[in-house]
């Protein structure tokens, strides 16, 4: 039997990036579709990074890579809502980091979607994972949450 997940809290989070939902972004049924909601994460944590200043995807010698993605639904997205994506660190390993994500709709303090995101840094010619180290490191550490024990 699996454990019920309980939606994150918006006082859990330090860093948001504001996305408002699009036209385009809504389906048949009148909702966000599900497929938009993993764009959302992508876009939240790469905007910080790229604001930020630790990643300009076209020059940076180093880029990250996608590699794992996993959201729970709790409420449905429309449009016209803006999405406050709220971003922490939950592991940052050598070259990876995986972030909490979750997708708070307008005022809304129980999050309408949450989960997870995994990073991988590499070489951005080979495609081969680099350590994080120096200020991205050092960013990423700023926004990392000590996860209890099980």
């Amino acid at each position: 039997m699996s454990q019920r997940i309980e939606p994150f809290s918006r006082d859990g989070f330090q860093v948001f990036r504001e996305i408002p939902t699009r036209w385009m972004d809504a389906d048949a049924y009148g909702h966000v579709n599900n497929v938009e909601y993993l764009s959302y994460f992508d876009t939240a944590v790469n905007g910080w990074l790229i604001s930020r200043g630790t990643l300009d995807p076209r020059w940076s010698e180093q880029v990250f890579l996608v590699v794992e993605t996993q959201c729970s639904y709790f409420e449905e997205l429309t449009f016209p809502d803006v999405v406050h994506a709220g971003i922490r660190v939950s592991r940052l390993g050598g070259s990876s980091v995986t972030y909490e994500i979750g997708l708070f709709r307008n005022d809304g303090q129980s999050a309408c979607a949450q989960g997870r995101f995994v990073h991988v840094q590499v070489d951005s010619k080979t495609r081969r994972p680099v350590p994080i180290t120096g200020e991205r490191r050092a960013l990423l550490e700023s926004i990392s949450v000590q996860k209890e024990p099980r």
